[in-house]
């Protein structure tokens, strides 16, 4: 995806204090035909998203001062932007604990270049509103709204607004996840329907990582996340929103 697909400047904020390191990504990024920046740290990447807007962040786990998790933690309670993990930790352990906490998809150094690539695509068409494949009537959203609990879902406007709590909101990722079972409602999506619309590279681990993005947009929508009133597993068959559905303008 070239920046000119979405008709603006997309905009790469490179988190990682290895020069080394730092300069690859940033080469990678301004080859993508996106716009890099880099940040040595946790305080000097709060400073830059104080005074400008990214649609993505590349953050290594292991930094100076606050871990990368820790700062994903709190840039993912404050603004809705993708953020993959770059990271030397390779355990499974790891790697869903950064998904389970804030972040969009997670990769283990030493990488291929053409792998990262393809993950930052994917995570950058969740985050920007990009113009997307016409589909087969019988599977568009018979409504525009979902109220589930105290969310308001605007499915056409990709807006979700949780009534007391302001400043709480999905993720690209978590998004379009509801917005995908909310086209067949009742009727359970499976983890690779989930998986291509969600354009994920990933080859291992990607039925965890759907298990991972339901139960972070369960914590968020359910009353008890362990007892799902909305979201409910089909053993086998996938995930089913449960949910009257309300129309608004269409």
């Amino acid at each position: 995806m070239q920046r000119e697909e979405v008709g603006m400047q997309v905009k790469i904020l490179i988190v990682e204090d290895d020069p080394d390191m730092a300069e690859m990504l940033f080469d990678l990024v301004e080859a993508e035909g996106w716009t890099p920046f880099v940040a040595r740290s946790a305080e000097e990447a709060t400073a830059f998203l104080a005074r400008d807007i990214v649609h993505l962040i590349l953050l290594d786990h292991n930094l100076p001062g606050a871990s990368g998790r820790t700062f994903a933690q709190r840039v993912r309670s404050s603004m809705d932007v993708g953020i993959i993990m770059v990271t030397a930790a390779g355990s499974s352990a790891e790697r869903v604990l950064g998904l389970e906490t804030a972040a969009d998809d997670y990769i283990v150094k030493p990488f291929e270049p053409i792998e990262l690539a393809a993950r930052m695509k994917a995570v950058l068409r969740r985050s920007i509103q990009v113009p997307k494949p016409d589909r087969l009537p019988d599977l568009a959203p018979a409504t525009s709204s979902l109220q589930l609990g105290a969310w308001t879902i605007d499915l056409k406007r990709r807006l979700a607004v949780c009534e007391g709590h302001p400043g709480k909101t999905l993720t690209g990722a978590e998004f379009t996840l509801l917005e995908l079972l909310a086209e067949t409602p009742n009727l359970p999506v499976a983890r690779a329907q989930i998986l291509e619309r969600l354009g994920s590279g990933t080859e291992r681990y990607v039925d965890r990582n759907v298990d991972v993005l339901v139960l972070r947009l369960r914590r968020k929508i359910e009353e008890n996340p362990e007892l799902p009133r909305y979201i409910k597993t089909r053993r086998g068959r996938g995930y089913v929103l449960e949910a009257p559905r309300h129309e608004t303008e269409r």
